[in-house]
């Protein structure tokens, strides 16, 4: 029992660790986003970031020879494709050709406790009371931060509309995902659901590109590498494995940081002001953080394939 108690904690450990790299990664994506739809079209950046990190799993599922999933495995890699690879980039897209990064900030803080509902709903789930609350807390900070420091600019808008889509189907491809990849692995969650996502993704970039083809500077082409080779791909690796070993619901919550640091990007990256009120909410959230992470595992830990 004591050895099975400690393989728990250390799954639950690893799985954090493997999901704030995740997150770290994805912090920089709205940033990224927002210099690509700035000179390159959104459909384009939407499906053409699927089509290049497609290619890249195409050759790691090569290079790795890995497994082709089962039938009922293919479905369920369908719902990540729609959630993460098809639904989140595009609604993101469309939304930021329109709105700040700080401002898709604000809605996105919303989505671990998403989340989290579909961990319970999809992955069945149940997280104890105090993550509930821990969970509910640091997501009323985050958004209460970046209302008061001028993230938001007041009022129900179209682009407002995209990014709760888009929040809802991440949710749900974050879920979904985390979940398989307790039976094929992170890696494998990311790239298959690439893979399966071709034969959409592929002629939407053709039939963009030849309507208008595709010109931008440094910057628009920075941001496109970014969001295709990392915010699409590396990301996913870490991040997925994470949700596998730690649970959806635990290891979501470590996206409540998500917003502070795409906060910290957009000054590093597009000189954004950040008021000083941000160093105390993100030393609260951290603190919504840790009581998520103590707070009794929902489900039993299986060993993920391949990891």
């Amino acid at each position: 029992m004591g050895a099975e108690s400690s393989a728990t904690a250390s799954a639950a450990v690893s799985g954090t660790a493997l999901g704030a790299l995740g997150v770290v990664l994805f912090s920089a994506s709205l940033p990224a986003t927002r210099y690509a739809v700035g000179e390159l079209n959104p459909w384009f950046v939407a499906f053409g970031r699927a089509v290049g990190a497609g290619v890249l799993a195409v050759a790691y599922l090569w290079l790795r020879r890995s497994r082709r999933p089962s039938p009922d495995q293919a479905r369920r890699l369908l719902v990540v494709a729609v959630g993460v690879v098809v639904g989140f980039p595009l609604f993101t897209s469309l939304a930021l050709t329109t709105q700040t990064a700080a401002h898709g900030a604000v809605v996105i803080a919303v989505l671990p406790a998403v989340t989290a509902a579909f961990a319970v709903v999809r992955g069945r789930e149940r997280p104890a009371p105090t993550f509930w609350v821990a969970s509910g807390a640091g997501a009323l900070v985050v958004v209460a931060f970046t209302v008061v420091s001028g993230a938001t600019s007041g009022g129900l808008e179209i682009a407002d509309g995209f990014l709760l889509v888009a929040v809802v189907l991440c949710g749900l491809g974050y879920a979904e995902g985390g979940a398989l990849a307790r039976e094929l692995g992170g890696a494998e969650v990311v790239c298959w659901a690439l893979v399966l996502s071709l034969p959409v993704t592929l002629p939407v970039v053709l039939v963009a590109t030849a309507l208008a083809p595709p010109h931008a500077g440094p910057t628009g082409w920075w941001g496109f590498a970014y969001v295709t080779v990392v915010s699409m791909f590396l990301g996913f690796f870490a991040w997925y494995a994470g949700l596998g070993r730690g649970g959806v619901a635990r290891v979501g919550q470590v996206q409540l940081v998500q917003p502070i640091l795409t906060l910290g990007w957009s000054v590093l990256l597009m000189g954004e002001d950040v008021p000083p009120i941000a160093l105390v909410t993100a030393a609260l959230v951290v603190a919504c953080v840790a009581v998520t992470q103590r707070s009794r595992p929902a489900a039993p830990q299986a060993v993920l394939a391949g990891e």
